[in-house]
């Protein structure tokens, strides 16, 4: 909660920060990397920060936050802390790190707005970073303890034991813990960070979700080969891809997300869309083995059949849950899908059982569509749950 002497003074330069805050998460970012280039070379994303989707993130989480210190003093965004919050410990963020962000942030806001950073309003807008910062860095305390690692200590040597090719651009990698000890559990949505050593000495970090259920051997994940589409393709992608086999070690880090299957037994929506698929094989793959019974709608949409990885893993998972229902949107199905729907998603042949929890994944424009229309179909809001592959762009919020 702002202190008293602090809420007129947030809420009278808010919409002058809100307008500047791109300019300001632009300067945070060349002063902070300047200063540590290690970072920029070994824990940004290389990729996103040349998009600027890093910024944007950085940015609407910066304005949320202060938001909703104003609108619901009394609450606290849990749900975009606890998804922040998986994202740093996955990547073994530090609270010592937050210092470093402070310093470089806070010499940005005063060079970018000026003479209007008084000391009253450094001060409070040195607040709000704090209250955020406070904030998760508790809750990334609890993720490390429950991992059962030291704060950051989340890295460990994973073997490849198997490669498979799931399609024209996506890639199964199935891994085991290089050492005598087990696979750190898991639960079916949650992700892994994968660490790896590229050809110019950077050491880039890229998550993965876990697509199949816990207690498989070895843990799985599915890389799709980022293509650029007028940019450079994804280095990480395209490394794993023409490099990673059998055999080989990657440096991988304990799970985390906050995209979990809740363990009930009410109706389930898991909609996805390309490579978003993964998270939801990994819930069906536990439903399946667990016997569920509980009515679950799986909807999936991709370009063709050729491209919707793991697509005949997915027809069989449903077929072995007697309350799952599968429907299928292709761009162009053509004769390998009859049964599919040419097109883009469009729920409103698709019935929904009342009091669904809903889980989406995939691109934001796909996840922000479903949202809308499950939220037009009276599904309330905290029913309905995402993972952004990528920095978050504040879905929820639009």
């Amino acid at each position: 909660m702002l202190s008293e002497q602090s809420v007129p003074v947030v809420r009278a330069t808010l919409p002058a920060v809100r307008a500047a805050i791109g300019d300001i998460t632009e300067l945070f970012y060349r002063k902070l990397f300047d200063a540590h280039p290690e970072l920029l070379r070994d824990l940004f994303n290389r990729g996103n920060q040349a998009s600027g989707e890093q910024q944007r993130a950085l940015a609407g989480s910066i304005a949320a936050f202060a938001g909703l210190l104003l609108e619901r003093p009394d609450a606290r965004p849990d749900v975009m802390l606890s998804r922040i919050a998986h994202k740093h410990a996955s990547l073994g963020i530090t609270s010592d790190q937050y210092k470093t962000v402070h310093r470089h942030l806070f010499a940005a806001i005063g060079d970018v707005l000026g003479d209007a950073v008084t000391p009253e309003v450094a001060a409070a807008w040195d607040e709000v970073y704090w209250l955020m910062a406070n904030a998760l860095m508790a809750v990334e305390a609890r993720l490390y303890a429950e991992a059962g690692v030291a704060e950051g200590d989340v890295w460990r040597r994973m073997e490849i034991v198997e490669r498979r090719e799931e399609g024209p651009d996506a890639l199964s990698l199935v891994l085991r813990p290089a050492d005598d000890h087990p696979a750190a559990p898991f639960r079916p949505g949650q992700y892994v960070s994968v660490r790896s050593e590229l050809p110019d000495g950077s050491r880039q970090i890229r998550q993965y979700s876990l697509s199949a259920a816990p207690g498989r051997t070895g843990l799985r994940i599915t890389v799709k080969h980022v293509h650029g589409d007028g940019r450079p393709d994804g280095e990480v992608s395209s490394w794993l891809h023409a490099h990673a086999r059998e055999g080989d070690v990657l440096t991988v880090s304990a799970p985390f997300g906050d995209l979990a299957l809740a363990e009930d037994d009410g109706p389930l929506l898991l909609a996805s869309a390309g490579i978003g698929v993964t998270p939801v094989l990994a819930m069906l793959d536990h439903l399946a083995a667990a016997g569920a019974t509980r009515p679950v709608t799986v909807v999936h949409a991709d370009r063709t059949p050729a491209h919707h990885a793991h697509r005949r893993e997915q027809r069989d998972l449903v077929r072995a849950l007697p309350g799952a229902r599968l429907h299928l949107f292709y761009e162009e199905p053509g004769e390998a899908a009859p049964e599919a729907t040419t097109g883009r998603v469009d729920l409103a042949g698709v019935e929904l059982p009342p009091g669904l929890t809903a889980y989406l994944c995939g691109p934001v424009p796909f996840m922000r569509a479903v949202r809308g229309d499950l939220l037009r179909r009276g599904v309330p809001a905290e029913a309905v749950h995402y993972e952004v592959f990528g920095p978050d762009l504040w879905l929820g919020r639009s």
